[in-house]
């Protein structure tokens, strides 16, 4: 089984039994404090702050920066180049989706994505069961370009990061309007989702996890 935990902003932890991943380290910046953490792998999907504070993770760990195929502790991870904008990175850069596999599923970490994917992007991304995905808006998709790539990849499992809460991004959309586009109710919020492959269902299922903060919560 894996398990999800989200420190806000594009942070995730994930705990399966290959290894712990660590998805782009969230910086106070963004208003969330990332209590010290242990992990075999840490993604970060670009440089910006906010999501390459390897100063909150302790050593041995091994970290991924950019497009490619990988393979650590027994898990796959691949690297897309995807931009930061509608404009092929001309405004802020490129950023990189990550795929990656644990427990037989896909996790797929959208990071500060800023357009429609191609048919190529999406094709390469056909397997995901498990979508991490902004809902937010501000520089990054919409909301309705959220729901569309919802919609293209079918995922089994959606949970939505990068969105205003009580702690951080307050200056980002809330999940209303992302809930709206995808023609759902706001889910009761969870601690952490514990989730196995035969938990996956045909019907897609929206998670929204509360954050971790300042280590309220270990």
């Amino acid at each position: 089984m894996a398990e999800f935990r989200w420190f806000g902003h594009n942070c995730f932890r994930i705990k399966a039994r290959e290894a712990t991943v660590l998805t782009d380290p969230v910086d106070r910046v963004t208003g969330y404090a990332l209590p010290k953490q242990s992990a075999d792998i840490v993604t970060i999907s670009h440089e910006h702050p906010g999501h390459a504070n390897l100063d909150a993770v302790r050593p041995e760990y091994q970290v991924v920066r950019g497009p490619g195929e990988y393979e650590m502790h027994d898990t796959f991870v691949t690297g897309i180049r995807t931009y930061h904008d509608d404009a092929r990175g001309a405004e802020r850069g490129y950023n990189t989706v990550y795929l990656i596999e644990v427990e037989g599923m896909v996790v797929c970490h959208l990071g500060d994505l800023g357009h429609a994917l191609t048919e190529e992007q999406a094709e390469a991304m056909s397997n995901v069961d498990v979508l991490l995905v902004p809902a937010g808006g501000g520089d990054v998709i919409d909301p309705t370009k959220a729901a569309e790539i919802i919609g293209q990849l079918e995922p089994k499992v959606v949970i939505p990061m990068q969105y205003a809460t009580a702690q951080g991004d307050k200056h980002l959309g809330d999940l209303i309007t992302f809930c709206k586009q995808l023609g759902v109710e706001v889910p009761a919020p969870e601690d952490k989702l514990v989730l196995r492959h035969s938990d996956l269902a045909e019907t897609m299922r929206l998670v929204v996890l509360t954050p971790e903060s300042d280590g309220a919560r270990r």
